[in-house]
């Protein structure tokens, strides 16, 4: 199963179009290319697919979404999981 999941970012490169996000607890680079508006900053919260941001959500929203993935139990650990072995930039 493939989930998007809320992401907090906490660094953002200056240079190219990619952050650092904190997903469950596991730190990855992610694009950041596809997101419109004005630039992200650490604190900020994405929806994150298959390593790309795909939308700004807010802290509130981010949060309730992670509580219902985290009661999917097995489905959202496999994702926990895959993210902490996949690599990006």
């Amino acid at each position: 199963m493939c989930l998007a999941i809320p992401g907090e970012i906490v660094e953002v490169m200056a240079d190219r179009p990619l952050a650092t996000a904190d997903i469950g607890g596991v730190r990855r680079a992610v694009d950041t290319g596809l997101l419109d508006g004005a630039p992200l900053a650490a604190g900020d919260w994405v929806l994150i697919h298959v390593g790309f941001a795909l939308s700004r959500i807010d802290e509130d929203e981010a949060r309730a979404t992670l509580a219902l993935l985290e009661s999917l139990g097995p489905a959202y650990d496999d994702e926990i999981d895959a993210l902490r072995e996949s690599r990006i930039g």
